[in-house]
């Protein structure tokens, strides 16, 4: 039951990294990040990596996986909010 556990963890953690890919290709399709938080989305960063560190912690592969593959997803969203607003000022 932990290993069924565990998977369904790992599987939720690449679904919840792949959540952040509409919102990224939208951002880039558009080069506009009218209506992105940028509050939202740097929070989420700013937790996941935590997150790692956390995992890093308590050596559980799947969480830095799960949550750096977040990272880089949520990330691009982040860095793209962030370049388009400062290129429009």
């Amino acid at each position: 039951m932990k290993q069924i556990v565990a998977v369904a963890f790992g599987l939720g953690l690449l679904g919840n990294a792949l959540l952040f890919v509409p919102q990224a290709l939208a951002l880039w399709r558009k080069k506009n990040s009218e209506g992105v938080s940028l509050l939202t989305f740097g929070g989420f960063s700013v937790l996941q990596a935590i997150g790692i560190v956390h995992g890093f912690y308590q050596h559980d592969r799947s969480l830095i996986l799960g949550m750096a593959a977040s990272l880089i997803t949520c990330g691009t969203v982040t860095s793209l909010t962030l370049f388009y607003r400062m290129r429009r000022s």
